[in-house]
């Protein structure tokens, strides 16, 4: 009899391993951040986390500010709200062409700024009705054309009607210029109901000039009547920020009332 040969035993089977199907069935494969097909447990990208935790910040950054800069009527006026309105002045003056103005008349349906003063004013008229034009200037034409500038003079023996003109073609020869006798003037201020121009600096008119003058701009509506009024010092950036409201509808009112 032949000697018995060895043989190698048989290799044992792998374990079985358990997945979804069933015994046997190889682990699912899920992307790693390497990309490549490893098994294991799946993890978000740091990269992805950061990004979405930017898109999210920005997001409400932006509905923090949409709610901060909107214009829903409900923001303080720059201006000084009357207490009551006030009907615009029923008078008829000079203008720079020697001609009479009816200011109902030829302002009707108009937004417009009337405000008292004199060319040779140091320092209230010139500040005024510069800040004014330069603001007007920022808004452009679509606001500018909508406004008419009422300059009535408080020194009618000094400022006549081409002094007046020249004094304000320095800021928009557009602007309207009014004189008139010492009483027509005296009476336009009553009208208006603001304090009567003095001689020399007063305190009813907060004026240092050698006239002391009513220094706020009063603002008409189309409707004829004044519900606001800007003092002196009003800012170029109240002016482009409340006009454009004005003429938007916007009605200045105290919204904090009742």
């Amino acid at each position: 009899m032949s000697a018995p040969v060895d043989r190698p035993a048989a290799p044992e089977e792998p374990a079985a391993v358990g997945g979804p199907g069933g015994a046997g069935t190889p682990p699912e494969r899920i992307l790693g951040d390497d990309g490549l097909g490893s098994a294991g447990p799946h993890r978000r990208r740091p990269g992805l986390q950061i990004a979405l935790i930017v898109i999210g910040a920005l997001a409400v950054l932006g509905i923090g500010l949409a709610v901060a800069t909107r214009s829903d009527g409900e923001e303080p006026w720059a201006g000084r709200l009357l207490p009551e309105a006030q009907e615009k002045p029923d008078l008829v003056l000079t203008d720079t062409d020697g001609r009479p103005f009816d200011l109902l008349e030829r302002t009707e349906g108009r937004f417009t700024v009337l405000f008292f003063g004199y060319t040779s004013c140091p320092d209230v008229c010139p500040i005024n009705l510069g800040t004014l034009d330069t603001a007007l200037e920022t808004l452009g034409p679509q606001v500018r054309d909508q406004l008419d500038v009422v300059f009535v003079s408080v020194d009618p023996e000094n400022d006549t009607p081409e002094v007046i003109r020249s004094y304000l073609n320095k800021f928009d020869t557009r602007f309207i210029g009014l004189t008139g006798t010492p009483e027509q003037i005296i009476a336009a201020q009553e009208a208006a109901k603001v304090p009567p121009a003095v001689d020399g600096g007063g305190a009813d008119t907060q004026s240092s000039g050698a006239i002391g003058h009513a220094t706020q701009m009063i603002v008409y509506a189309p409707d004829g009547r004044a519900r606001i009024v800007y003092p002196f010092g009003t800012r170029q950036s109240d002016w482009t920020r409340d006009l454009p409201r004005m003429l938007g509808g916007d009605v200045p009112v105290d919204s904090g009332a009742g």
